[in-house]
């Protein structure tokens, strides 16, 4: 994921560089995507035709699709399926630097409310966590949740263990239960 991740970021004019470097492309697979990638630059073509064949090169196709997954996870695009279809080291991988509370698993079925602004600090009010969930701007393991009495129960479990909550579109937070 995180090679994955460091090509897919480059720049445009690096990106056209190292796919002549780090690529086994030929020629005019190359200056296909460049022209491609010139025409339409918000596309970031190059880039994500980098980012592929080196983790591919390094990792393997299986690697390689699995940090696809984990990208698209991410960045708002990833479903309730594929994050639980993704391992633990991808997860915690993807999720790196999350903030993340430990909790005890003997607390479940627990409730969401609760949880959320008093067990943790993820919301500062009970209020507050409410107007989130009832605004659906919650979601549990990517799934919306507009039940304020919902309840976290061993089959919110990703792995047996973590709870993935995003609060609004980009604030992630991830419950672990030991």
């Amino acid at each position: 994921y995180h090679i994955y991740q460091f090509w897919l970021n480059v720049s445009d004019a690096d990106a056209e560089k190292y796919v002549k470097i780090f690529t086994m492309l030929d020629k005019e697979t190359i200056e296909a995507s460049v022209k491609e990638h010139q025409e339409c630059p918000e596309r970031r073509v190059l880039q994500k035709l980098l980012a592929k064949e080196v983790t591919v090169m390094v990792h393997g196709q299986e690697e390689y699709e699995k940090a696809l997954a984990a990208s698209e996870m991410l960045f708002g695009r990833g479903t309730a399926d594929a994050l639980k279809s993704l391992d633990e080291d991808t997860f915690l991988s993807v999720f790196d630097g999350v903030p993340q509370y430990t909790l005890p698993k003997a607390s479940l079925p627990c409730d969401v409310v609760d949880t959320l602004a008093v067990t943790t600090d993820v919301f500062p009010s009970k209020g507050e966590c409410r107007k989130m969930i009832q605004g659906n701007g919650l979601s549990i393991n990517k799934e919306k949740s507009a039940d304020v009495s919902r309840q976290f129960t061993e089959g919110d479990l990703l792995d047996g263990k973590y709870i993935l909550v995003q609060k609004g579109k980009k604030n992630y937070y991830i419950l672990k239960f030991e």
